[in-house]
C-alpha cells in the first residue's frame, strides 16, 4: 500500500504536458460505434475541453484537418511500452493482446447492483472460467462480501474508480484520487493489490493513461463489446460476442454484471466461445507486464529480443 501511494504522489508532469489531446476512441477500429454505457448513464457526458477557448478553438481545427488528410489509424500514434514518445501522440491502453495462444479474456464492469453477480459466479465455476471484475468504489462499498466472493472464486479484482467518473475531465490529482481510492478498499477487504484499470465509459486521454501508469496501473480497455448494456436480448448478446469482427486470440470481452440479460446470456456466449477452440482466461494472465509496445489498433505486442549477433554488433 505505502508503495502504490508513493507511486502517485508522483508530480505527473509529463502526463500533464500530453494531457491536452482528449480524443477518445472506445477501440480505434470502431470508429462511430455507439460505445457509452446507456444503461448506465444517460450517455456520455458532453467534453467541456480544456484550457481557454482560443486553445480548445485551435485543437478542434487541428483534429479536423487530421481527419480529412489521414486516415483514422494514423491519428493514432504508435506508444512504446505504454509511454508517448512525444507530447502530441495518443498514448493508448490495452485494448487486446497479440499472443499466438487461442485465449481469449471475460471482463465484467461492477458499478451499479449486484442482483446477478450470484448467478454470473454460480455459471463461471460451472464452467470453470477464470475472468476479471472491474469495480467501483461505490460498489464495493455496498456490495463488500460479493467483493470477497470474487476475489476467493479466483478471479480477478479490477479498479473502475471511485465515482465512475468522464476521467478525462479530471486532473491528474483527482485521477490519482480516483484510483487511490478504490485500491485502498480492496486492500483492505482482500490483501489484493491491484494492477488493473478501465476507465468509466472507456473515457480516457494521455493524462488518464500516464497517471494510472504511474499509480503502477495497466489501463485496460477491450476490443469487443458484447452491447450486453442495450438490452437486445439473451441471443443479441451471444451472436454479437461469438460473432464479433475483432474476435480474435488475445481479444478483450466487456460485459457488465448488472446489464439486464448478461448472466442469462452467459453460459451460452461460454460455449460459443469454447466451441470456435477458445480457452478464456483472466486479464492479468493475458497482458505482457514488460517490454511490449501498444499499435495504432490498441493491441500489446512482446518487443522482440535481441538476437545474440545484434547484442555482439553493438558492443
Amino acid at each position: 500500500m505505502a508503495s502504490f501511494l508513493k507511486k502517485c504522489e508522483t508530480k505527473f508532469q509529463q502526463a500533464a504536458e500530453a494531457a491536452e489531446e482528449t480524443v477518445n476512441l472506445r477501440h480505434p477500429s470502431d470508429v462511430g460505434e455507439e460505445t457509452s454505457n446507456v444503461r448506465h448513464a444517460s450517455g456520455e457526458a458532453k467534453r467541456k475541453g480544456k484550457g481557454n477557448g482560443l486553445l480548445w478553438l485551435i485543437a478542434i481545427l487541428a483534429v479536423a484537418v487530421l481527419c480529412t488528410y489521414l486516415p483514422t489509424g494514423e491519428i493514432v500514434s504508435r506508444v512504446v511500452s505504454g509511454t508517448a514518445t512525444a507530447t502530441t501522440e495518443k498514448v493508448l491502453p490495452i485494448y487486446s493482446v497479440e499472443t499466438d495462444k487461442k485465449v481469449v479474456a471475460l471482463s465484467f464492469d461492477a458499478a451499479w447492483g449486484n442482483e446477478d453477480t450470484q448467478q454470473i459466479l454460480d455459471t463461471l465455476k460451472k464452467y470453470d472460467v477464470k475472468v476479471t471484475f472491474f469495480m467501483t468504489g461505490g460498489w464495493m462499498e455496498k456490495f463488500p462480501d460479493d467483493v470477497k466472493k470474487i476475489q476467493e472464486a479466483g478471479h480477478d479484482l479490477g479498479n473502475h474508480s471511485e465515482n465512475h467518473k468522464n476521467m478525462s475531465q479530471l486532473s491528474a490529482t483527482e485521477i490519482a484520487s480516483e484510483l487511490q481510492e478504490p485500491h485502498k478498499k480492496i486492500k483492505e477487504l482482500t490483501g489484493v493489490e491491484m494492477d488493473l484499470f478501465r476507465p468509466p465509459y472507456g473515457d480516457y486521454d494521455n493524462e488518464v493513461v500516464n497517471t494510472a501508469k504511474s499509480c503502477g496501473y495497466y489501463t485496460v480497455q477491450w476490443d469487443v463489446d458484447s452491447l450486453d448494456w442495450k438490452d437486445y436480448g439473451v441471443d443479441s448478446i451471444v451472436n454479437t460476442v461469438v460473432n464479433h469482427k475483432n474476435l480474435q486470440n488475445g481479444s478483450i470481452i466487456l460485459m457488465h454484471n448488472g446489464a439486464k440479460y448478461t448472466a442469462q446470456a452467459l453460459p451460452a456466449v461460454i460455449e460459443g466461445l469454447q466451441k470456435k477452440g477458445y480457452e478464456l482466461v483472466p486479464i492479468s494472465e493475458l497482458i505482457i507486464r514488460e517490454n511490449y509496445h501498444i499499435d495504432h489498433t490498441g493491441r500489446q505486442i512482446a518487443d522482440e529480443e535481441e538476437t545474440s549477433t545484434t547484442k555482439k554488433d553493438s558492443e
